[in-house]
């Protein structure tokens, strides 16, 4: 099994002229691995997959695992609030050859927590390669229970969870229950240093679009026992973390690259749009300050 401990990069999908960017994608992921994040999570939230059409999220795989080729773990994203499209769409995941799957708890229709546990354990059971929960309450409504988790933790190829409510006392109930094994990934960047204080293995991020650079040495200054530089620093950089999110992800990550001139155009496909003209200039001025714009 790959290593999942570490900076993985919740990839974001260009566009120009209402087609996936491919010149742009080749750019950014460059970009990631020349500054040391340890793998990409491909049909997230943050490449904007509720609008990419099925062909897109295999193209799209496909382009990026040939780009990067065997050098770091790619995760596709297959979650979605219908159990048996879930299974279909990781199945097809695991047939493309990803690394392991990332599953959301299913939203809108809000499961009880015991069928939460019959869905994971479901789409777990349906394949061969690793499924990593994720856990994002401020998109679903509903939330994973750390008792839950912890039983899901028990299930074969349940490897690890993205922890994404920013709350640590969830975090810290799910690593004393689940043991130093269950892989525990931040999806939350301002409380990533507490996250790791607290026991946390790596993040799976927005914000390593702009900082990787930062996000990978702030988990080494917690593994080097230098905490108080590692909080110092990202509390350096919260006002900038904080811009990322200004909109809802990845309006501002995608207006933040683009200014990087990473990707041609921080275009959005419908119902989201590009980032406000006051919140791109606020975001321009903190890039700036931060020496991540010249």
């Amino acid at each position: 099994m790959k290593n999942f401990k570490g900076t993985f990069t919740a990839l974001l999908t260009p566009f120009k002229n209402g087609k996936i960017d491919y010149p742009s994608v080749d750019r950014l992921v460059k970009h990631q691995l020349e500054n040391g994040v340890d793998g990409f999570v491909i049909n997230g939230t943050t490449a904007e997959s509720p609008t990419l059409t099925e062909p897109e999220k295999q193209e799209l795989f496909k382009h990026v695992r040939k780009f990067v080729g065997d050098s770091v773990p790619l995760i596709m994203g297959t979650g979605s609030n219908d159990t048996a499209k879930t299974i279909e769409d990781s199945k097809k995941a695991e047939a493309l050859g990803a690394d392991a799957i990332l599953v959301v708890v299913p939203y809108y229709n809000k499961p009880p927590q015991r069928g939460l546990y019959a869905h994971f354990k479901a789409v777990a059971e349906s394949v061969k390669i690793p499924t990593v929960l994720y856990n994002v309450p401020g998109r679903t409504i509903t939330s994973l229970a750390s008792e839950t988790v912890a039983d899901l933790a028990k299930v074969s190829g349940i490897v690890g969870i993205k922890e994404a409510s920013g709350k640590m006392d969830i975090a810290e109930q799910i690593i004393s229950s689940c043991g130093k094994n269950f892989v525990m990934l931040s999806g939350d960047d301002g409380t990533y240093v507490d996250f790791l204080q607290r026991g946390g293995h790596g993040v799976i991020s927005v914000a390593s679009h702009v900082i990787p650079k930062q996000m990978v040495q702030w988990k080494k200054w917690v593994q080097e026992g230098q905490t108080e530089q590692a909080q110092a620093d990202i509390k350096k950089y919260m006002p900038l973390i904080d811009l990322l999110f200004v909109e809802a992800n990845p309006i501002p990550v995608k207006k933040a690259v683009q200014l990087m001139g990473l990707i041609d155009t921080a275009e959005m496909r419908l119902p989201l749009m590009e980032l406000s003209p006051e919140h791109t200039e606020k975001l321009k001025i903190e890039m700036k300050k931060m020496g991540v714009l010249a």
